[in-house]
């Protein structure tokens, strides 16, 4: 039987345009794999779109791409559609999800509980980043990991391993690093694109954050609550709190961090991050998130004090703390 990549590499091959999209409020992993599919696609001839329901930032905007990456689908779908790092079909906005009938859909991920929702689906919780995957892709294509595609490869998988710290990251991932830098990856150059971007203003909502930090279940369980009135205070949006709860976790005590971001009138989306076999994907799954074991997320509701006593609760019974 052949395998999920190599069905979808043959697709890939044989369709002549594609879609390629990812989760909305794209992170490094989203961002990267899609510009990396993106030449990947443009390489082999095929005709490109690059699609992202809440668009991009100002923090990606170094990345090269081989077209821009729109927020408004074509009035046509191309013939097939790619999401990618979306653990359910929502993460990938109501716009496309509304119109996937329309377009044949593959669907790669390395999310544990994707509801395969794809025509063809790979999904493989051993890969650290869904851009080590299309790496992988790329070279069953016979695609360089070389100029663009190399520095979009490395900052998804440098982001999503934490700089190769986190526990999800395999002798794999490192290889794959070590290839790329073979392969004349400017590895200084890329890592200050990716790190160096924080502005003032992020710079304070990140104080303020970290002054709202509580403890709990003596110091086990941290949590950084950030409201809408902060955002509007500082003059930041929520993708200014990527990487404050790394600041969190790094507290002696805590095997839990978690942040608490304010959506909505008592609408809440939470991440959580922990160590070795604290598994707060099975966390995040009693609200109906999503993750990986060590770094996950979902919606929980109710006042700020309701919300986190009912987060806190949760962590604490289902991890035995």
């Amino acid at each position: 039987m052949q395998s999920p990549m190599k069905a979808i590499a043959e697709a890939l091959r044989n369709g002549s345009s594609f879609l390629v999209a990812a989760h909305y409020n794209p992170d490094g992993d989203a961002i990267g794999s899609t510009a990396a599919l993106g030449h990947v696609l443009t390489a082999l001839g095929k005709e490109v779109t690059l699609f992202n329901h809440s668009g991009t930032n100002c923090r990606y905007d170094w990345v090269k791409l081989p077209s821009p990456i729109v927020s408004e689908l074509p009035e046509k779908l191309p013939e097939w559609t790619i999401i990618l790092d979306c653990g359910n079909d929502e993460r990938m906005g109501e716009t496309l999800r509304s119109r996937l009938d329309e377009t044949r859909v593959i669907n790669i991920d390395h999310h544990l509980g994707n509801p395969m929702f794809g025509e063809l689906n790979w999904v493989d919780v051993s890969h650290p980043a869904v851009g080590t995957m299309i790496a992988a892709l790329a070279e069953e294509l016979d695609v360089p990991l070389d100029g663009p595609i190399a520095e979009a490869v490395y900052m998804a998988t440098s982001t999503d391993t934490g700089f190769f710290t986190y526990g999800n990251t395999t002798p794999e991932s490192l290889e794959l690093a070590a290839k790329l830098l073979r392969n004349g990856l400017d590895l200084q150059t890329v890592n200050m694109n990716i790190t160096k971007q924080w502005t003032e203003n992020r710079l304070r909502l990140t104080n303020e954050v970290l002054g709202g930090v509580e403890l709990f279940e003596n110091g086990q369980v941290a949590v950084a609550p950030v409201t809408r009135e902060m955002f509007e205070r500082t003059g930041t949006v929520a993708s200014d709190t990527e990487e404050i709860i790394n600041f969190v976790r790094k507290l002696k005590s805590v095997r839990v961090a978690a942040l608490l971001r304010e959506e909505g009138d008592e609408q809440w989306k939470f991440s959580l991050r922990a160590y070795g076999e604290d598994n707060v994907q099975e966390v995040a799954a009693s609200f109906d998130g999503g993750g990986h074991k060590n770094a996950a997320g979902g919606m929980v509701y109710g006042t700020l004090e309701e919300a986190r006593k009912t987060l806190v609760e949760r962590i604490t019974t289902m991890l035995g703390l």
